[in-house]
């Protein structure tokens, strides 16, 4: 007795006269849909036989594939949905912070050449950025290739819009101040520039001036020195848990403006830096930050 995994029949003498069966044993081999899609007279042939069960094996595969088939728009349009919201990701992150540096590694401790030279170049512009570690994300490492049409990095984005990588700072470096070319301020003198401006028309104090800076990005760092170049221990190990972290933050060096640097005492009550807010409020200092990190609060704060 022959079987199948397809919908295939052996009909005998009872079937006879539905099916014109004048020789036994007669094979019909019907479809799904019960229609004859073959049939083999006789029991001697058993090759011919295997063939057209083989036919119909094959024939009903396909069938059941039909289905998967008619679904297909369907689940393409479910697989679109991770790339929107991968999309939407890498767009927020390019926004995270007016100047945004896409690099491999931290500005403490830079995983390549080029990076490196970018966050120095930033540095001495004394430009403020953000950054993200492309190494530590593989989605955003490849997704932000297509993106930004741009195949390496480090990428640069100011205001959301890529300016390019190592060789397009260059570039504008040698054409200028880089701050200037890049449409930014500097992270000390541009508050200089507001201050005078309040000074001169009366429509701001040092209060105004400290409020918009712990809110100039989500997560604000006022510390001794730069992140690629702290200058102090407790500055330091708050930038390396910020950057262990893969936060997005900015940062204003208090050395360089002692208004700022006595005025935030007086603001925040607390009177050491380092310094971190977020979304305008003071977190702390480094040993509140520790223990956040220790707690794993610290990872939740950051990403809000």
């Amino acid at each position: 007795m022959l079987t199948s995994r397809t919908h295939s029949a052996l009909f005998h003498s009872c079937h006879s006269t539905q099916f014109a069966v004048t020789v036994v044993p007669t094979f019909i081999l019907l479809d799904a849909a019960g229609n004859i899609v073959d049939r083999v007279d006789g029991g001697d042939d058993v090759p011919r036989l295997t063939q057209a069960v083989g036919a119909l094996a094959s024939r009903s595969g396909a069938a059941a594939s039909a289905p998967a088939s008619a679904s297909a728009p369907a689940a393409s349009a479910a697989a679109a949905s991770p790339e929107d919201a991968l999309n939407a990701r890498l767009k927020s992150l390019v926004n995270s912070s007016p100047v945004m540096l896409f690099m491999k590694g931290v500005p403490t401790a830079p995983q390549c050449g080029f990076s490196r030279q970018v966050v120095e170049m930033l540095s001495d512009a004394k430009v403020a950025f953000g950054t993200f570690d492309i190494l530590t994300d593989e989605d955003v490492r490849q997704g932000l290739k297509t993106y930004s049409d741009w195949p390496t990095y480090p990428q640069l984005y100011v205001k959301g819009d890529l300016m390019g990588g190592l060789d397009i700072m260059k570039e504008m470096a040698e054409e200028g101040d880089l701050a200037e070319q890049l449409g930014v301020e500097k992270s000390d003198a541009g508050i200089g520039a507001a201050a005078s401006a309040d000074a001169n028309g009366g429509e701001g104090s040092l209060d105004d001036r400290l409020k918009k800076l712990v809110n100039r990005h989500r997560v604000m760092l006022f510390m001794k020195g730069l992140p690629s170049a702290p200058r102090c221990g407790f500055s330091r190990q708050i930038v390396e848990m910020l950057d262990e972290e893969g936060a997005s933050y900015d940062s204003f060096n208090i050395l360089e403006d002692e208004e700022i640097r006595q005025g935030l005492k007086t603001y925040s009550d607390w009177p050491t830096f380092p310094q971190l807010y977020v979304d305008g409020d003071l977190i702390g200092g480094l040993d509140i930050v520790k223990e956040m990190k220790e707690s794993d609060e610290l990872s939740d704060l950051l990403q809000g």
